[in-house]
């Protein structure tokens, strides 16, 4: 999947993954009860931010990584119709194995 934005510094996009709209018991959830995901896709990585010395810091996470992030982090945008998060890599709480 390629998206039309590069990532600078240390920052990453975001694909996130939706979580199922039935519980397990059979119970609907809607739309207005629904949490805000915290689970995505690595769709695009930026280089690495520059040390005080000015030598690149390599990302942690790759594209496609799935990684849980902060409830409330980065900025959400819109790409042809597609949501995704861009934020920090610091914003990255766990890589999913």
């Amino acid at each position: 999947m390629a998206v039309k934005v590069q990532p600078l510094a240390d920052r990453v996009v975001i694909k996130p993954i939706e979580r199922e709209e039935v519980t397990k018991g059979g119970i609907f959830i809607p739309d207005t009860a629904k949490e805000k995901p915290q689970e995505g896709k690595v769709i695009a990585v930026g280089p690495g931010r520059l040390s005080e010395d000015g030598k690149r810091i390599v990302m942690d996470v790759k594209v496609s990584d799935v990684v849980i992030y902060a409830r409330y982090a980065g900025t959400e945008i819109k790409i042809d119709a597609e949501e995704y998060v861009i934020l920090r890599e610091s914003d990255i709480l766990a890589k999913r194995t």
